[in-house]
């Protein structure tokens, strides 16, 4: 099979890494890519988001499966477009996208099917959203813009000056365009955060490992908001109760709520959960798989990923045995020094090769690219994730830290305390 990737960070890089391991994948692209990626794959200067560019190139090289990592082009209608030629493609439509693009959609749609999730109150301007928290006045209150916001758009307000600031910072400034042109507001819960995703073809879900990603850019939680500085798999907090729990209110709910919307859902559905004293709770939906939970995930499967996609176009998903290695994987993000704020490109990174031929550490690219005398340097604020494979997580994050400073750049930085929450 000739197979197209769409996307070029740590996501896709895991994923066509993947693909490369399935015999039947003879020949990889991947649009944009990135300097990791182009070792595995022929990377194609097309960005992800130039939909009508995408699907004639896979026409044009007669593509037999289109695999979209990316956001942006989901809710862009990426899927509409390839299907609408006859292209064999992985993904939800633009309908079905929603579910990640409009977090009001999505609270909107848990609260009619009776999905539990917080509690919270939808606002479409600054005035209307400063009124009600005036009149609410109970703090940590979160707030979240509307659309896409790169996983950054979710504001926790610990009192009500922080709310009015945040209220400007998404709805007046528009620090993420037009993602705020709506927002919910929403009530702050509390307990331990898993991420679990899953493969849909439409009618059937079947979960993934669970995984664990942490958000601010420094130990302990401190600092701002990121893309995610690390993962883990599985997570420590979500037992079987937990599970079943989640199975029997959450996950199987929701691809049925959205069937019966007339927005079926074929693809990765990312459920982000909370565990709160009351019980498993949805954080939020995202539409694709997510970075970089991915990274530990899919190092953990055991089943031919190429045989999972072509069952969930197909609507075959429930004849599929998935099987899963009973082991853990950490995944460290190496990120440049001033991210998420401001940072430079281009300071090459040495070491790239530290784990060549091993089969329990890897290194995935997010931000790399080469320069113009074919070294690879730093081209983002996430640059790699280093993962570590082992019989326990312990063992995995005793492994990625013993090794994690073989890989170089300048003012890069990496939290400490990944997987030990």
């Amino acid at each position: 099979m000739k197979i197209l990737v769409v996307g070029g960070g740590g996501r896709e890089h895991a994923i066509v890494w993947k693909l490369a391991q399935s015999p039947k994948a003879e020949k990889i692209y991947c649009a944009p890519g990135n300097a990791g990626i182009s070792q595995l794959a022929e990377c194609v200067p097309i960005a992800a988001t130039d939909i009508k560019a995408l699907a004639d190139f896979a026409e044009e090289k007669k593509i037999d499966l289109t695999v979209i990592g990316m956001d942006d082009p989901l809710m862009l209608g990426v899927v509409d477009e390839f299907e609408s030629r006859g292209l064999r493609v992985f993904g939800p439509r633009k309908n079905a996208a929603l579910i990640e693009g409009s977090k009001v959609f999505s609270k909107n749609l848990m609260k009619k099917y009776g999905i539990p999730t917080a509690g919270y109150w939808e606002v479409d301007s600054a005035d209307q959203a400063k009124a009600f928290l005036k009149e609410h006045n109970t703090y940590p209150i979160v707030l979240k813009a509307d659309g896409l916001a790169l996983g950054k758009g979710v504001l926790i307000c610990n009192n009500e000056k922080e709310a009015m600031d945040g209220v400007d910072e998404i709805m007046v400034d528009k620090k993420f365009g037009q993602a705020g042109a709506k927002m919910v507001i929403e009530e702050f819960l509390t307990g331990d955060e898993v991420s679990v995703l899953s493969f849909c073809d439409g009618k059937t879900v079947k979960t993934m490992v669970s995984a664990q990603d942490h958000k601010r850019a420094f130990d302990h939680d401190q600092g701002l908001n990121t893309g995610g500085m690390g993962t883990f798999s599985p997570s420590r907090h979500y037992t079987a109760k937990e599970e079943a729990e989640a199975k029997e209110k959450i996950f199987q709910k929701t691809v049925d709520a959205m069937n019966a919307e007339g927005r079926t859902f074929k693809g990765v559905l990312y459920y982000g959960l909370m565990l709160t004293k009351d019980g498993v709770k949805v954080l939020e939906y995202n539409s694709r798989f997510g970075d970089p939970e991915t990274q530990v995930i899919l190092p953990r499967l055991d089943t031919d990923l190429v045989d999972i996609f072509e069952a969930c176009i197909d609507g075959t998903l429930d004849k599929i045995d998935i099987k899963w290695k009973d082991n853990a994987a950490v995944c460290v993000v190496l990120a440049s020094g001033g991210y998420p704020v401001s940072y430079k490109k281009g300071y090459p990174i040495s070491g790239l090769d530290a784990f060549d031929g091993r089969d329990d550490m890897m290194i995935f690219h997010a931000g790399t690219k080469f320069d113009e005398n074919g070294q690879i340097v730093t081209n983002g604020g996430r640059v790699l994730g280093i993962v570590a494979l082992d019989d326990d997580l312990d063992k995995a994050i005793k492994k990625v830290y013993a090794n994690i400073d073989k890989v170089t750049f300048k003012d890069a930085f990496y939290r400490h305390d990944i997987g030990m929450k």
